[in-house]
């Protein structure tokens, strides 16, 4: 049996019509590419007719509905394990057997993939893929064996460019976030950007990793490492993931001729002062794993600093009537509960 090309997994959360856009890209990109293999969409639990929608207008996907939010890291790891990545953790209530998926109660009769996939795209459903971007992806990894993870370009709606691509954290990266000085430092390598000449002039580079938005993985290397880490609910599992790779030898690039629209942040902007809370409690986790004790220490002072910084900022803009008190109140406790940790 011929093993499939490639599997893409979404996970999704409320951006019922952004999905189907989504879905209606990727398919006619493998179609058009003339590539094998199966979409799957994790929906974490979506009250917006997502599940309905799909059904009705993508049958041919390989649905999950799950009954709770398992956040992103968990919902690809589910749609990895589904595919038939036996060393890919899961986290109960999920469990993962011969017969299907089960989250708590919730039983889903979903086969995994008679072989597994050379290669899976993680793909958040904000995103629409244009035409030629999986040809080219799966063109590039096939002649570049020491490549374990690509990612595109992306670009916003308007055509506009977009960073695609970072550094692994650092202590200058975390300064600026709080006192970005001027644009040409916030867009810069010492920002953990690089150079939109590396994305114009079209030539794959190497990269520490691609934005989460869009991951293009080679199957060895998720057996290799084994997907997400499940210590995360959002945010930085990109980064936690990448580091693996690469202290497990492989190489990561950029791809500037695949092309993926990002609408960026759709679904985590429905909760703006919770994501703060999230954003820096996974950082946090991801220093404690993979930097040093100084490293924890300096970058700690910076934070707290930065986010008294925040606080100010939010009281004057309220004072300017920038925003409503309840925003104000919402975000000052988000910024106080960061102080703490």
């Amino acid at each position: 049996m011929t093993e499939p090309d490639l599997a893409v997994a979404i996970v999704s959360w409320n951006v019922r019509d952004l999905l189907l856009e989504c879905l209606r890209s990727v398919r006619e990109a493998m179609e058009g590419a003339g590539l094998s293999g199966e979409i799957w969409v994790v929906d974490n639990a979506s009250q917006d007719g997502s599940v309905e929608a799909l059904l009705e207008r993508f049958p041919g996907v390989r649905l999950i509905a799950s009954p709770l939010n398992l956040w992103f890291g968990g919902g690809q790891n589910l749609a990895l394990r589904a595919m038939g990545f036996t060393g890919v953790p899961v986290a109960p209530p999920v469990r993962v057997t011969e017969e299907g998926v089960e989250i708590g109660t919730a039983r889903f009769a979903v086969p995994c993939m008679a072989r597994l996939p050379r290669y899976v795209l993680v793909l958040n459903p904000d995103t629409l893929v244009h035409r030629d971007a999986l040809r080219s992806m799966v063109r590039f990894m096939d002649r570049s064996p020491e490549a374990g993870v690509c990612g595109p370009r992306l670009s916003y709606p308007d055509g506009s460019f977009q960073h695609a691509a970072y550094r692994f954290p650092s202590l200058a990266q975390t300064y600026l976030e709080f006192w970005p000085v001027n644009w040409r430092l916030t867009d810069s390598m010492l920002n953990g950007r690089y150079g939109r000449r590396l994305y114009e002039g079209g030539q794959p580079f190497p990269i520490d990793h691609p934005l989460g938005a869009a991951m293009f993985f080679r199957r060895e290397v998720i057996q290799e490492t084994g997907g997400f880490d499940l210590d995360y609910e959002m945010y930085v599992e990109e980064i936690d993931w990448c580091l693996r790779v690469k202290r497990a030898g492989w190489k990561i690039t950029c791809l500037p001729e695949a092309e993926i629209v990002h609408y960026a942040g759709q679904s985590t902007r429905q909760v703006r002062p919770q994501m703060v809370v999230a954003l820096w409690r996974s950082r946090y986790v991801l220093f404690d794993k993979h930097y040093s004790a100084l490293y924890r220490l300096l970058v700690r002072r910076i934070i707290r600093a930065g986010m008294r910084a925040e606080i100010r900022r939010a009281r004057e803009a309220f004072q300017r009537g920038e925003i409503e008190e309840p925003e104000a109140r919402a975000l000052v406790d988000a910024y106080r509960q960061v102080i703490e940790m």
